[in-house]
């Protein structure tokens, strides 16, 4: 499979995924930094949580690994929490604060 191809169905698996307390999926709410598809399909992603303290800070990204494992054509996954940049409000997406009426 194609790597642009490959990053596409990650980037699907991720808008299926949504913190418990907000309603809105990891991927637009911004906590998804970086995906990069490595050699031999291995996906790698930086995350980050809306904050250290988060409820979900253990689970969330087991969960991100175990869905984007999943998909047909993942060879490993590897999932890397940050806290640089700190996430804010900013980085969701305009539809994303739309939906929480932040605009």
């Amino acid at each position: 499979m194609e790597t642009d191809a490959l990053k596409e169905k990650v980037i699907e698996c991720l808008k299926t995924i949504y913190d418990p307390e907000i309603p809105i999926n990891i991927y637009e709410m911004g906590l998804i930094y970086q995906i990069d598809i490595l050699p031999i399909n291995n996906v790698q992603i930086t995350m980050t949580l809306t904050a250290p303290s988060c409820p979900v800070a253990q689970s969330l990204p087991i969960d991100v690994d175990q869905k984007v494992r999943q998909i047909e054509g993942v060879n490993d996954v590897h999932v890397a929490v940050t806290w640089t940049p700190a996430w804010n409000k900013s980085m969701m997406s305009e539809a994303a604060q739309l939906e929480l009426g932040m605009l």
